[in-house]
């Protein structure tokens, strides 16, 4: 019904113009030509002035009144540090074409007004005029001049890289028909390598695993960085072409396939001082969604960064928007701390994974710690002085050590050296699969097994003895496949310390 209305109003307002005009033709017919001429020109032309007037207003008005809610100008300065500089040339460039914007509208109106037909006036024939030309050519050929080397400095100091010996962090973005994919290196500060043709479905970037800067990579799903920290963002594009958009911090960089592009920055003001920015301000003291009663915050509570594409890349465009926050260096601290590698969480022993049962130096570093944590703990225990052997594995049905069980050993080796005075038993298990008797002779070995190890690497036969227990003492319940795993490891109790 609605629709319907607005349609026979316009038609309305159609039948009104057109009778308007049969008005003005007859009323120029009774009145003369030449008269209905002069009035419409006269008409014309003060119309102009009035347009004029009104145009120049609402321009100054829609201005002051926009100003609060536009980049640059009111709570929007710029949140990074060569924003600043971007500001003041696009504020130099306002000026110059608002002076000229203003003086073309009123030239355009103007002489529309001074210049309307009248009868006897003669026009003046100007073919040339040096003066006339020098001027028009030389004040805009200056003023071009200010803004192309402004700019072109401002450009040269935006677009440099970080230097070698510059303190920075980089990450990576790669634009995807309809999301961002957005990695961090882990705790070595590099990331890996990638290799498009090994992207899937649970490897969307393409890394490459047998690189082990991949290994400590993550994926999170939002940008977080620490406020004053400079950073290079590496930027591509899985498909189309897109563009990596940072209004607030004055990034802009397109993302195309096969062509990596970059840019560097530093943020100034975490996302908490840019919301109470806008708590001054009352444009942001309104309800965020007044049409939800549940929701009582304000726009300014509810302010984020975002990651933007300004690049049309298709019909899910909309969608490639992403949280950015800035914060204390604390904060993104303990938020790193969170993160886990995409590597050990998704495609670690996965198909996927090239390393598949491989112990890596990152397992061996990580399994370190814990092995000396437990070490300590059960020093400092009065009952519990059990330490299980988890990544000391043997060939199948013997007691010959995998290669790599060996770095456990070389730990256990350490904790010995640590504590001279330290005496350990060596205590093997098996599960309950197979003849009792021949489990019991297997753990027997394969306590030995260690024990030898230990003797081969130095460490004194007096500190250490070994006992197997088979089937009889199990470490979990056997009536699992993973509990029957755990059955057959060793372990070793400190005697003595």
């Amino acid at each position: 019904m609605t629709t319907l209305i607005i349609i026979l109003c316009l038609i309305l307002i159609g039948i009104v113009i057109v009778q308007l005009g049969r008005v003005n033709e007859l009323a120029g017919k009774i009145r003369g030509q030449e008269a209905s001429e002069n009035s419409a020109n006269n008409f014309h032309g003060i119309m102009c002035i009035v347009f004029l007037i009104g145009f120049m207003i609402m321009a100054v008005w829609t201005t002051a009144y926009y100003k609060n809610w536009c980049l640059g100008y009111g709570p929007h300065t710029s949140a990074s540090e060569h924003g600043e500089l971007l500001d003041g040339v696009f504020n130099i460039t306002v000026f110059f074409t608002a002076i000229v914007f203003v003086a073309t509208q009123i030239a355009l109106f103007v002489f529309g007004y001074i210049y309307r037909y009248k009868k006897g006036r003669k026009t003046l024939w100007l073919p040339h005029d040096n003066k006339l030309e020098i001027i028009w050519t030389a004040i805009p050929a200056f003023v071009m001049t200010i803004l192309v080397v402004g700019g072109l400095d401002a450009w040269n100091t935006v677009m440099a890289d970080v230097g070698p010996d510059e303190e920075y962090m980089e990450i990576e973005a790669t634009g995807s028909q309809f999301l961002w994919f957005i990695r961090y290196p882990g705790a070595d500060g590099k990331l890996g390598t990638k290799d498009y043709k090994k992207i899937t479905g649970i490897n969307p970037l393409g890394q490459d695993f047998t690189d082990a800067k991949n290994w400590d990579d993550f994926q999170p799903s939002e940008i977080v960085l620490p406020v004053n920290k400079k950073v290079r963002v590496r930027i591509t594009a899985r498909d189309v072409l897109h563009n990596f958009d940072l209004p607030h911090f004055r990034v802009k960089m397109d993302a195309i396939p096969g062509l990596p592009t970059y840019f560097v920055f530093k943020p100034t003001i975490t996302t908490e001082q840019y919301r109470q920015n806008l708590k001054e301000y009352p444009e942001y003291n309104v309800l965020a969604d007044p049409e939800d009663p549940e929701n009582k915050k304000k726009l300014w509570e509810e302010f984020d960064y975002e990651l933007a594409c300004a690049e049309l890349c298709g019909k899910g465009h909309f969608s490639m928007r992403k949280t950015v926050r800035i914060v204390t260096q604390e904060e993104y601290d303990l938020w790193l701390a969170e993160q886990q590698s995409f590597y050990m969480s998704q495609i670690r022993n996965s198909d996927e994974d090239p390393m598949k049962g491989k112990a890596l130096d990152m397992e061996i570093r990580q399994r370190r710690m814990t092995f000396n944590n437990a070490v300590e703990k059960a020093r400092a225990s009065e009952t519990d002085k059990v330490i299980r052997l988890d990544h000391v594995k043997f060939q199948t049905g013997s007691a010959n050590l995998t290669d790599d069980s060996r770095y456990e050993l070389d730990n256990l080796i350490g904790a010995l050296n640590k504590y001279p005075e330290m005496v350990i038993e060596v205590m093997g298990h098996t599960d309950n699969v197979g003849n009792p008797t021949g489990n019991q002779t297997l753990s027997n070995s394969r306590a030995a097994s260690v024990v030898n190890y230990l003797l081969n690497k130095g460490v004194n036969s007096s500190r250490m003895t070994s006992k197997g227990y088979g089937d009889k003492v199990p470490v979990e319940d056997n009536a699992t496949a993973e509990g029957r795993a755990k059955n057959r490891r060793t372990e070793f109790k400190i005697i003595s310390q």
